[in-house]
């Protein structure tokens, strides 16, 4: 009977291949639904003979009680964005400036949740959403009912492959319908229905969505032995995952436009949604030489189609003050659907602005999705207008009171008082977000609830919380109680540069609080060093030097630090020993099977030692770790004379 069941698992395994990654099934569906009956039934007599890459996971397991949060072993940045030919010169001439001629590979943006899937040995063990970039959530079991990704894949391969889970156009409208019928609400579009049913706590209502995916990266490329982002595509469909195969190399922009306006065009033809078109530079040690910001990557970018622009009108203009005491407008409209979403409120971005479009109170306007994410108001319908209210900016901070101020050099109106409301519980909530110190449980609701019960007035009261302080609150219980003062206590940990972005000091990124607080390695350190000494740092220009000074010789700023110092908040930042380390700046290439490691170990490894890891061997690679069975990479390292060492020598040289 393992025989049997063995063979239904084979062939409906491919079944499932053919139909959701080949689109060209070979039975038809009375006849896989047959035979997938069957399987459940012997494996439901025979448990024993159920693996987790049998077909029977697809269609949904246990309801869970929550995600759990995963960290990824690579970032998942996101991309820069372009929204006319003229920018994508203008990253054709960075490209090349950087590295000379390239190749581009062309890819369609699809619109829908991105996804990480770890396979070890082949199998698929843990899928993941993208998060942070940095934290995502566990949602393997939604995943596996997902017919398009494969449960095992050919050969015994350990990687992340990472692509975009999609709803079909056609799954999606039969969604809505079903929702419609049953007189519930409606998904608004189908990202949105996506992630919805990425996000369902019972797999099963996932696997009856009808999900599916394009895969395009992997976070690994070692392990599939390709040169080029085109070359890893194919051997991903070797693989038998599903990539886009609309994809297209080019070999100059002008070869990138002409595809962009190809899917401008024909879009609409698509059985699913893409919202833009991505664009690669091909070759991977190039990529390598491009290597990120703190964001994205350099070598590619995303090309945004036109937002779809429609009319409404402004009821009202809100003002709001930011943690720099910049006070935004916002315009408040009558509700319109926009690019598949209500809208209600839009940008108006400066008040300047405001003038120079000549923005009324009540005017009809124009308003579109600024890359199909962020509202904006485009222009006012003029010949519609009568006796709208001019708009005038405002001279008192609507927090505080204050009179407010516009610096010569900036379009900005400000709150200048360091005690302003709004401007004090704006810095705390960006303290505790996720990409500075990241306190699970402490989000702009309860970060407003306790500035309003006067138990927190900066940054450092946070640390001063307690049971008793909490328990009176609404909506406070025990648990959340313990959850929030752990994720406090937690944090204290966090290395320097958290904290650095968490106090919010101006222009004062993520990259460059890493850059500072590798450099010196205390905060005690930072803030005896001169302008002249962070502009030293390779990235730091004179407007962050000059900024952190500023910040840093103030007296409150001071006192805010020893307060935090006084909780516990750790101060310093582990300086690497890269530097007297034997690979401090070197470059390596892992290939082969190693025995004792595994991929991810020995890239962590050599980066913990400081130098790092690349996908191809080239005239810059200083050391090829070869593993059994190793390959062209080999050959190609004893080529161009490149050392090489065993898994063993590695290992030796790492611990001496």
């Amino acid at each position: 009977m393992e025989e049997k069941i063995k063979e239904l698992q084979d062939r409906l395994n491919r079944y499932n291949y053919e139909y959701h990654v080949l689109d060209t099934p070979s039975v038809p569906d009375s006849e896989y639904d047959r035979l997938l009956h069957e399987l459940i039934a012997l494996e439901e007599q025979y448990p024993a003979s159920k693996t987790d890459t049998s077909p029977t996971v697809r269609v949904g397991g246990e309801v869970m009680s929550r995600f759990e949060k995963v960290a990824h072993d690579t970032p998942m940045l996101s991309l820069s964005n372009a929204f006319n030919a003229e920018e994508l010169r203008a990253f054709d001439k960075r490209v090349r400036d950087m590295v000379g001629e390239v190749d581009y590979m062309c890819e369609l943006k699809i619109d829908g949740l991105a996804v990480s899937l770890k396979y070890e040995a082949g199998r698929f063990v843990q899928g993941t959403t993208r998060g942070d970039g940095t934290v995502g959530e566990n949602i393997t079991s939604n995943l596996r009912t997902i017919k398009a990704i494969p449960l095992e894949i050919k050969n015994p391969l350990s990687f992340e492959v990472r692509g975009e889970a999609y709803m079909p156009k056609a799954s999606f409208e039969k969604l809505n319908a079903e929702k419609e019928g049953k007189g519930e609400g409606l998904f608004q579009n189908p990202r949105n229905a996506a992630a919805g049913s990425l996000r369902q706590l019972d797999p099963k209502l996932a696997a009856r969505r009808n999900l599916s995916v394009f895969l395009y990266s992997v976070n690994d490329l070692t392990e599939l032995e390709a040169v080029s982002q085109s070359e890893a595509m194919d051997r991903l469909d070797q693989e038998g995952f599903k990539t886009n195969h609309e994809r297209r190399l080019a070999d100059d922009i002008e070869a990138v436009l002409e595809y962009i306006e190809y899917w401008t065009n024909h879009r609409n033809g698509l059985d699913y949604d893409i919202d833009g078109i991505v664009v690669k530079v091909n070759e991977i040690s190039k990529q390598e030489q491009m290597g990120f910001t703190a964001k994205s990557p350099r070598w590619a970018i995303a090309y945004k189609f036109p937002a779809e622009e429609v009319v409404t009108d402004i009821i009202d203009i809100e003002l709001t003050v930011g943690r720099t005491g910049v006070i935004t407008p916002t315009a408040i409209l009558t509700p319109v659907k926009v690019a598949g979403t209500t809208v209600a409120r839009a940008s108006l971005h400066n008040h300047e602005m405001i003038e120079q479009k000549d923005i009324r109170i009540n005017d009809k306007v124009v308003i579109r999705k600024a890359g199909d994410i962020i509202p904006e108001v485009v222009r006012p319908i003029l010949e519609e207008r009568t006796d709208q209210k001019v708009y005038e900016a405002p001279t008192e901070c609507p927090g505080c009171g204050h009179e407010t101020v516009k610096l010569e050099d900036e379009v900005a109106i400000r709150c200048i008082n360091p005690q302003c409301p709004a401007q004090l519980v704006e810095g705390m909530i960006h303290f505790v977000s996720r990409g500075a110190m990241n306190i699970d449980g402490l989000g702009e609701k309860v970060i407003r609830q306790l500035f309003d019960a006067g138990l927190v007035r900066d940054i450092g009261d946070i640390y001063a919380l307690a049971y008793d302080d909490l328990i009176p609150l609404e909506r406070m219980g025990d648990k959340k109680i313990s959850n929030l003062l752990s994720a406090i206590e937690a944090s204290k940990e966090n290395p320097l540069r958290k904290l650095l972005v968490g106090l919010g000091i101006r222009f004062l990124g993520a990259k460059a609080s890493e850059l500072i607080a590798g450099e010196f390695g205390s905060m005690e350190e930072i803030m005896k060093q001169p302008a002249e000494r962070f502009m030293e740092i390779p990235e730091i220009g004179e407007k962050i030097a000059s900024s952190i000074v500023t910040y840093t010789e103030n007296p409150d700023f001071a006192a805010l630090i020893d307060k935090l110092a006084g909780s516990g908040v750790n101060m310093t930042e582990d300086k690497s020993e890269a530097g007297s380390s034997e690979f401090s700046g070197m470059t390596f290439v892992l290939t082969g099977r190693l025995e004792e490691l595994t991929r991810t170990e020995a890239k962590e490894m050599i980066e913990n030692a400081g130098g790092k890891v690349t996908g191809s061997v080239s005239g810059n690679t200083d050391v090829v770790v070869a593993g059994a069975e190793a390959g062209s990479k080999l050959e190609k390292a004893q080529s161009l004379g490149v050392a090489v060492w065993d898994e063993n020598e590695f290992i030796e040289k790492l611990r001496q």
